[in-house]
């Protein structure tokens, strides 16, 4: 595989993004790769929307993945996934995390929510692979959910590329040093994603 990946991240505030780039920056720094991380948070912190962009194998690298460019894009909510498609490259892999935030103009009955057959087709479209997962799939932990971004990364690590740069045991070790609390939970959700799928490998 080319010793250069890139990573688009795209949710709302609240659903750990974030914390998915920041697990894999640390993952992929212990692991010697050249990390490049650059989030942009804006109004996420009140539900709005957040991007973020990781940058692996490159000593120099600006800080914006060209559109048509993303190896990856990591996908939190379905209507925000529409902004990020023309950020993938064609054979890239798209991974929507199929949850709903209907935004307010939505939610006044002025504009409809988009279905998951459009994100679908606009990701044919960019001749990439969909990969979707929905907040069902997500373990029961003591009768609470799941941490859904910790899911995702699981799923990310089993069902894309990216698995097979990165280890796994090396993201558990970050999620084991990052949280004093829950950490038994966190990795449940971490391997519950990873049980999810399996991609196929060469």
């Amino acid at each position: 595989m080319d010793r250069s990946y890139d990573i688009y991240l795209v949710g709302v505030g609240g659903q750990g993004v974030l914390t998915i780039g920041e697990i894999l920056s640390e993952a992929a720094f212990q692991s010697g790769w050249p990390v490049n991380f650059y989030p942009t948070k804006g109004m996420a912190q009140r539900g709005g929307f957040f991007k973020a962009q990781l940058r692996l194998g490159r000593e120099t690298i600006g800080p914006n993945i060209p559109e048509r460019s993303a190896d990856l894009v990591i996908a939190m909510e379905r209507s925000e996934a529409l902004k990020a498609i023309r950020f993938l490259k064609p054979g890239g892999v798209f991974l929507l995390w199929d949850s709903v935030w209907a935004p307010t103009a939505v939610m006044l009955g002025q504009a409809s929510y988009p279905s998951l057959e459009a994100v679908a087709e606009q990701v044919t479209k960019a001749e990439g692979t969909l990969l979707t997962f929905h907040p069902e799939q997500l373990p029961p932990d003591q009768g609470q959910p799941g941490s859904d971004n910790l899911f995702v990364l699981g799923v990310v690590l089993a069902a894309t590329p990216l698995g097979s740069i990165l280890p796994a045991q090396q993201v558990e070790k970050v999620i084991e040093s990052r949280w004093k609390k829950g950490i038994e939970r966190n990795l449940l959700a971490f391997r519950a994603g990873r049980e999810a799928t399996e991609y196929p490998r060469d």
